[in-house]
């Protein structure tokens, strides 16, 4: 059968099965959810763990030595912070043990306000010592705070939160902003080897094809991301600008280290990445934990919106995040903000697919011809396929040009998929008519079906030249493949696509009609010639 195909034909085959290939699985295999099990620690293989150790290493999330083992005491909150957009707790162990997100654009999928710190596992800003006794101790006495409760609002609100143990005073010092970042001071009264934890990711949302795990960011550009199930073992880092415990929406973050900072990276039971890092007498640094929004993390410092990946990708992505929040100042609508990004984007694309369509359809215009050639020279695969490049040249064909469009379209494609898959900005973003939530799926499938829709008229007005019937088959199935799939993809991406197809169906008239009008131009020429002959 593939030996009947033109490369052309193999080609575009290849790129649609890739794309069928790549929504398949990722929508059949999506990314494992993980357990509370996963704060767990890892058990050392022969070695048996009695139930201290194992509540030891609930609580600092990863596999402890025995010099690291301590009593883990039950926490009990001793300060509440209260803003128009969460509510923050820390705990008797000085940790950050709860953030509650109180719009209810974030809520889960069971209309629960988000929660982005786990209930399970290493928490922000624990602090471990790697004595043990120190380390009992540490865990059995309980920090107070300054102040029980703020109202934090316009200004930036401190606390001071204070452990007295027998020898050793460890003072912790925030100032807490209303836009979920805080600043600093860990100060001991005697210099004591400790570890100070960035805490487990926040699992908000069900992961939907998007990278979940931890970040480190360097000095030098490099950005290294573990995800969940991928830890290997201990990694450690120097010359850190940020370190990030993320999801597809949130993200736990702390910065502004000094640059000898050893930041260490260790796996959990389920080899998901666990963050910490060695700690000095007196340091100063800074946090935040919330939504990867652009215009926050931006505004709090710049460096902060390299916490939004984009995966392999980025190096488009980013680029086309910022001409679509460009876009949404002007419209100040997320969808239309999309629909004219794709508008843009074909624009800049015209040119190639302006090529790729006349070459395809002067291919289908003398596919006769062609077909004659090949029968003609059947037994010599040489002269037929020297004869059917003369044909293509001829006639001014590219067997080429019709894909090679649409390979330089796919990164775009990715690009914007990854754009809009991470984009939390689409959070309980309207559209139009029934779309009010351009970050998930359209629950009247209607958009799913119209891009279907949109998607098998483009098949039917773009020209073809496929010589087995299956083959032509196979293709004319793939819009109800892709609506199949597509029925449960967030809208703002399907809105892309059925736009981007729109936009296609059009060029694809103009183009058709352009050839039409050239064949009936030049039939008329032959007819006038032919007159005059006569």
């Amino acid at each position: 059968m593939f030996d009947k195909m033109t490369p052309n034909q193999r080609l575009m085959i290849a790129v649609a099965l890739s794309i069928i290939f790549f929504v398949a699985y990722t929508a059949i295999f999506p990314p494992e959810e993980t357990q509370d099990v996963q704060n767990t620690a890892v058990q050392e293989v022969g070695i048996k763990q009695d139930s201290t150790q194992q509540r030891v290493e609930e609580a600092a999330g990863h596999a402890l030595s025995d010099k690291e083992v301590v009593n883990v005491a039950s926490s009990n909150n001793i300060l509440t912070i209260t803003n128009e957009e969460f509510i923050l707790k820390m705990d008797t162990l000085g940790r950050i043990s709860s953030m509650e997100l109180l719009n209810n654009k974030y809520n889960d999928s069971d209309g629960n306000h988000a929660q982005l710190v786990s209930k399970t596992g290493t928490k922000p800003l624990f602090v471990r010592f790697l004595d043990n006794d120190l380390n009992k101790e540490a865990t059995q006495i309980p920090y107070t705070a300054s102040v029980s409760n703020i109202e934090l609002t316009a200004e930036p609100q401190k606390v001071v939160l204070t452990q007295k143990l027998s020898n050793l005073t460890v003072t912790k010092e925030i100032t807490f902003y209303p836009d979920g970042h805080y600043d600093i001071d860990v100060n001991l009264s005697e210099d004591k080897r400790h570890f100070i934890y960035l805490g487990q990711r926040p699992q908000v949302v069900e992961q939907m094809m998007t990278v979940a795990g931890a970040m480190v960011y360097t000095d030098d550009e490099i950005v290294t991301i573990i995800e969940d199930g991928d830890a290997e073992g201990r990694k450690s880092f120097s010359g850190v600008e940020l370190i990030s415990a993320f999801d597809q929406y949130t993200a736990t973050i702390m910065y502004g280290f000094a640059k000898d900072t050893n930041i260490i990276v260790e796996r959990d039971r389920e080899d998901n990445p666990v963050i910490y890092f060695d700690a000095l007498q007196n340091m100063s640094f800074n946090g935040y934990i919330g939504q990867k929004d652009y215009k926050v993390l931006y505004n709090i410092k710049p460096v902060l919106t390299n916490a939004i990946e984009y995966g392999w990708f980025t190096f488009a992505s980013k680029p086309l995040f910022q001409l679509l929040s460009w876009l949404n100042e002007t419209f100040d609508n997320w969808g239309w903000s999309i629909v004219a990004l794709t508008l843009l984007i074909r624009l800049v694309l015209y040119p190639l697919t302006y090529k790729g369509m006349v070459s395809m359809a002067k291919i289908k215009e003398i596919s006769p011809k062609i077909k004659e050639v090949q029968a003609k020279y059947k037994g010599d695969p040489q002269r037929m396929n020297a004869a059917v490049m003369d044909m293509y040249k001829k006639h001014g064909a590219n067997p080429l040009g019709g894909c090679l469009p649409m390979l330089l379209q796919i990164p775009v494609f990715f690009a914007i998929y990854r754009v809009l898959l991470n984009a939390v900005e689409l959070q309980g973003a309207e559209w139009a008519l029934w779309i009010n939530d351009l970050s998930r799926m359209d629950p009247t499938y209607i958009l799913p079906i119209l891009m279907g829709v949109s998607m098998y008229f483009q098949q039917k007005l773009t020209p073809t030249n496929f010589t087995d019937p299956m083959q032509e088959k196979i293709m004319k199935f793939l819009p109800l493949i892709f609506t199949f799939f597509f029925l449960t993809f967030p809208s703002g991406l399907v809105l892309y696509w059925f736009v981007n197809n729109l936009f296609s169906i059009a060029q694809q008239f103009i183009v058709n009609q352009q050839i039409a009008n050239a064949k009936d131009a030049r039939e008329a020429a032959k007819h006038s010639e032919a007159k005059k002959d006569d």
